[in-house]
Order: C-alpha cells, then sequence, then structure tokens
C-alpha cells in the first residue's frame, strides 16, 4: 500500500520536471535579489527615509543567502532535500507577503532576512536534487534549463520593478511570489523525490563543522558589506576597510581550518579538479562582470539619455531576447566546438560589446543598440550554460553536495557583487570627469570599458582549458 505514493512520484517526477520546477524557484529567487532597486524611491517616500537608505533591504536579502548557502547542504543531507526544498518555497513566500505588508523599513528588512534563508535553501538544494536525479549524458540539458533564471531574472527586474511601481505599487514587487510559490509548493510536493528515490538517501551527512562556518559565515558577510560600502555616497573609507580586513581574515582562518581539520563543513581539496577550479576562478569572474551589465544600462538611458523608467527597463529586454535567441543552440554548441573553444568565444564576443557600449550615446541608432544587446544576451546565455555544465563534469556523486555547496556559494558572491561593481564603476567614472568638460555619459562609458578589461582578465582560466575538457558530457573525442 505504501508504494502508490512513490510510484506516482517518480512517474511525475522526471529529471526535465524537476529541473523545470528547480528553475522556476531560481527565478523567483533571483528576481527579488534586484527588483527591489527600481522601487526603492517609492519604498523611501512610503517609509519617509532616505532612498538610499532602502539600499539596506537589498544587502540584507544578497548578505543572508550568501551566508546561509553552506548549511543547506548539511540540512539537505541532514532532513532530505525534497523536505528543505519545500520548507524553503514555503519560507520564502509567506516572507514575501510579509515584505508587501510592511509598514516601516525595519520591518521590512526584518522580512527580506528571512525571505533570504529561503532563498539561500532553495538555490543549492534544488541543484543539488536536479543533479542528483540526472545522468551525465542529460546534464548538459538540465543544467541549461537551470541557467535561464540566473539570465533571464536580473534583466526583466528593471522593468518588471518599473512597471509595477509605476502602474500599480511597489508592494506588488513581492506579492507576485505568492501565486508562484504556492504552485512551486505543489510541484514540489508531487515531483521531487522522496528519501526513498535519492540515490543517497543512505549517505550519512557530514557532522556539522561549526567552528569553520562560522568563521567562514561571518567573512563572507563582512565582505559582503564592504563591498557594499562602496556603493554608498560618499564612501565611509574607514569603515569599508575595517570590514574588508575583517572579511579576509576570517576567510583566510576559515581556509586554513578547513584544510587542516579531519572533517570540514567544505571540502576545499575539490580544486584540485581543474574543470571545477575554473569554474571557480574565471567563471566567478565572469558572472561577477556579467551581473553588471543588466544594472548599468538602465541607469546609462535614464540618466545620460533621458529615457522614462519603463523606456529603459525595455531596451534592457533585449538582452533576454539575445539569451532567448541562442538557448535552443546550447547543447549542439557545446558538443560542436567543445568547452574550451565556446569559453573563449564567449569572452571575446562579451568583451567587444561591452567595448561597443562604452560608444552608446544619445545619437546612436536605436537599431545598433539594439543589435549590441542581442548579440550581448546570446553570448552571457553560452558562457553562463557553459561554466555551469562543465563545473560538474568531474565531480564524483559523492562529493556532488560539497562541490554543490562551494559553487552555489561563489556564484551568490559574485552575481549579489555585480551590481557593487557597476556602482563603484559608474562613481569612479563620475570622479574622473569631475571638473572636466567630459559629457554626462562618460561615468557610464568608464564603467564599460572597466568591466570590459575584468572580463578580458576572466578569460585566462578559461584559455588554459585542456581542449578536450568536458568531453566526457559532450560525447567529443
Amino acid at each position: 500500500m505504501t508504494a502508490t505514493p512513490t510510484v506516482a512520484r517518480r512517474r511525475l517526477g522526471g529529471p526535465q520536471s524537476l529541473a523545470l520546477l528547480v528553475a522556476g524557484c531560481f527565478f523567483m529567487e533571483n528576481l527579488d535579489s534586484t527588483i527591489v532597486t527600481t522601487a526603492a524611491p517609492s519604498i523611501a517616500r512610503d517609509f519617509a527615509v532616505d532612498a538610499a537608505s532602502v539600499g539596506v533591504a537589498i544587502t540584507a536579502y544578497v548578505m543572508t543567502v550568501a551566508i546561509l548557502i553552506p548549511v543547506s547542504g548539511w540540512l539537505a543531507d541532514r532532513f532530505g532535500s525534497r523536505r528543505i526544498l519545500l520548507v524553503a518555497i514555503a519560507l520564502f513566500t509567506l516572507a514575501s507577503v510579509a515584505c508587501a505588508l510592511s509598514q516601516g523599513l525595519g520591518v521590512l528588512v526584518i522580512a527580506r532576512i528571512v525571505q533570504g534563508i529561503g532563498g539561500a535553501m532553495m538555490v543549492p538544494v534544488g541543484r543539488m536534487t536536479v543533479l542528483r536525479a540526472t545522468s551525465k549524458e542529460n546534464l548538459i540539458k538540465a543544467v541549461a534549463t537551470l541557467t535561464w533564471p540566473a539570465l533571464v531574472a536580473p534583466i526583466i527586474a528593471p522593468f518588471l520593478g518599473g512597471l509595477l511601481t509605476t502602474y500599480a505599487s511597489w508592494h506588488w514587487i513581492f506579492l507576485v511570489n505568492l501565486p508562484l510559490g504556492a504552485i512551486g509548493f505543489v510541484a514540489a510536493f508531487l515531483i521531487v523525490p522522496g528519501p526513498e528515490a535519492d540515490p543517497q538517501s543512505e549517505h550519512v551527512p557530514t557532522p556539522p563543522d561549526w567552528l569553520g562556518l562560522s568563521l567562514t559565515s561571518v567573512g563572507i558577510a563582512a565582505l559582503v558589506w564592504a563591498t557594499t560600502l562602496l556603493t554608498l555616497t560618499p564612501v565611509d573609507v574607514v569603515q569599508t576597510i575595517a570590514s574588508a580586513v575583517v572579511g579576509l581574515v576570517l576567510i583566510g582562518l576559515a581556509v586554513r581550518h578547513v584544510l587542516t581539520t579531519a572533517r570540514p563543513f567544505v571540502d576545499l581539496r575539490l580544486l584540485r579538479i581543474p574543470t571545477y577550479r575554473v569554474t571557480l576562478s574565471g567563471g566567478s569572474l565572469y558572472r561577477f562582470v556579467v551581473s553588471s551589465v543588466p544594472f548599468i544600462l538602465p541607469l546609462l538611458f535614464q540618466g545620460a539619455f533621458g529615457w522614462t523608467p519603463v523606456e529603459a527597463g525595455s531596451a534592457v529586454l533585449f538582452l533576454f531576447a539575445g539569451n532567448l535567441a541562442v538557448k535552443p543552440t546550447t547543447t549542439w554548441l557545446l558538443r560542436t566546438f567543445g568547452f574550451r573553444r565556446l569559453l573563449v568565444a564567449a569572452h571575446l564576443v562579451g568583451v567587444a560589446c561591452l567595448v561597443a557600449m562604452a560608444f552608446f550615446h544619445p545619437s546612436t541608432p536605436f537599431v545598433l543598440i539594439v543589435v549590441v544587446l542581442i548579440v550581448s544576451g546570446a553570448a552571457r546565455s553560452v558562457g553562463f550554460t557553459a561554466y555551469n555544465t562543465i563545473t560538474y563534469a568531474d565531480v564524483e556523486k559523492v562529493q556532488m553536495t560539497g562541490a554543490n555547496v562551494l559553487d552555489s556559494t561563489v556564484q551568490q558572491i559574485a552575481i549579489g557583487s555585480g551590481i557593487a561593481l557597476g556602482a563603484v564603476a559608474i562613481a569612479a567614472g563620475s570622479a574622473l570627469a569631475r571638473g572636466t568638460a567630459s559629457g554626462g555619459s562618460f561615468a557610464y562609458d568608464f564603467a564599460f570599458l572597466a568591466v570590459a578589461a575584468i572580463l578580458l582578465i576572466a578569460l585566462i582560466p578559461a584559455w588554459r582549458l585542456a581542449p578536450d575538457a568536458g568531453g566526457g558530457l559532450t560525447a567529443r573525442k
């Protein structure tokens, strides 16, 4: 009698259905990372605070997700991926409602922290569930499905946030998660396999390394906070330096602890795997740069071109058009050209597009802007998919939990810090243009050239990949 529900769950929960469900959860989490940005002035007016103060709501969310990601792997092993994913979706959805009902900035920040707790569990646990249920030959297809939220959400967030805030109210940027979360919870209950279908249900989780976890979490929080301080005007130099130093020292102590303890919370020996090491170095820099572009573009269009928020957000959607156009071909591209060639091409095309964006001016034909954005979107889609796929090319099943937790943490920090990179680059450009005859767009021109230089540096690890790297996934000899 007890076998019937298990069979039903297995029938409903094929690898592709599971990947689609997790991708939907990722979309909610990624969308809420940046959607508050366009609504900040409206929130500030309602709460009678300065608009810059609302930035703490964004920081609280990103920091919570980054800090708690390392805990999620152990929770999944200890209590089961299905149970943790259900709790994460419910917590994220209820916290979204609390955000919408907030009557003050303090309450909003607390609700965002709770929302970040749910998001921190959804990100790595959901991906780990898909990776465990997917065979090596189907890994490219599964990872391609999981990649689209990280590509789409940051792009449509400025447009959607501006649209909802302008024609409804800022509360709806959180309320849209209510129906999505309800659907996701029901789907997860029906699709995600229970412990009896989990190939690692017999796995005994490593006891929590609370010292290593504490050092890592506080160190990450300090570094994220230091990055956030760089986006504020004026910059509190003393607090920024102090926070950065504390973060680096704690991370250094955490690395030393992890390398010397018998049973670390995260196994850094995974970095001995060449493909995995490339992803955490060049891949993180790639995400760092690419995540800054959807932040810089709307500011350029509004600050230098004089466009409305809706017009600026609509233009950024052409990045999504490029993502969407190339997505059906990514598997074929990987199997035809291999990971190394495709990653090098994605970097070089991305650099070229960023340099082209540095020459955007109010007189630039709109058609030319659209072409550059579409090509840039296609390049970022190929790069994201290639990096996300090759990450686990040589990782064994028993190493998957640790690899997933470490990769998810680094990804979240890179993506969250990408916004800060854009803000810092614009501020630096403004400082250089101060007192000169440079036009209003110089700050943005400088920002694009600066991030293009970083993206070029990120090419080095990909260039050093073996020509046949990831060949086991693409069946290339």
